[in-house]
């Protein structure tokens, strides 16, 4: 049987005081080659549908031709109401950028989404700051999706090294740590992939192709 995966991207291309962002290509790239290898079925949606914006940040130091191959797919996504049965999805990855931090926290759209793949044993994956949509999840029970979950996700440190931090919302190592999450930090840009059951994060971009290969070892 063909796996479906759903990969969610952000659609917002500007942080705080107009600094241009989107979507880090090579962790939806690297990913997304993962999972055609395995012969998956990948659908790419986001919040606004249509074309998603790539930070030209991840663009600055050579990326592989593969890579830059998969940008065309982010040319026309769906828009995440026209997803249609969630249940036909094996799993949801949401590769990161620092777009995701303004538009995946407050998606209700896909915070349902997600919680339904969760509840049923589905995997959930996410990877730098594709965690973001994780924040806002409550599972059934009224718990966030993260309390008493080990992850990891895009560091604080990570982020003040960046220089990008005073234009967050909000920071997301801190945000989750709040939210009850146990939060496993390596240094900064290690590949560093922490599973807990159905449940996959990685730490920063060099974690994406970690994170991928964990998500097809559960898919089996």
């Amino acid at each position: 049987m063909t796996k479906h995966i759903l990969m969610v991207v952000t659609t917002a291309d500007e942080m705080k005081e107009g600094h241009k962002t989107g979507l880090w290509l090579s962790e939806f790239g690297e990913a997304y080659v993962e999972f055609k290898k395995q012969g998956y079925d990948v659908t790419v949606a986001s919040p606004k549908g249509g074309k998603a914006p790539v930070d030209d940040r991840s663009l600055a130091d050579g990326v592989a031709p593969e890579i830059l191959e998969t940008a065309k797919l982010l040319e026309d996504t769906l828009k995440l109401e026209e997803v249609g049965d969630i249940s036909k999805f094996d799993g949801i990855f949401m590769p990161g950028g620092h777009g995701t931090m303004f538009d995946l926290p407050d998606n209700t759209t896909l915070h349902a989404m997600i919680r339904e793949l969760y509840e049923a044993d589905k995997v959930v994956a996410a990877v730098c700051h594709g965690p973001a949509g994780l924040v806002g999840v409550t599972l059934s029970n009224g718990k966030p999706l993260v309390d008493g979950k080990t992850i990891a996700a895009f560091t604080d440190e990570e982020e003040r090294e960046t220089t990008l931090d005073r234009y967050m919302p909000f920071l997301l190592e801190t945000r989750l740590r709040e939210l009850g999450a146990n939060v496993i930090v390596k240094d900064n840009w290690a590949d560093h992939v922490v599973v807990d059951g159905r449940l996959v994060t990685g730490q920063n971009p060099q974690s994406t192709e970690s994170a991928a290969r964990e998500v097809v070892k559960l898919l089996g």
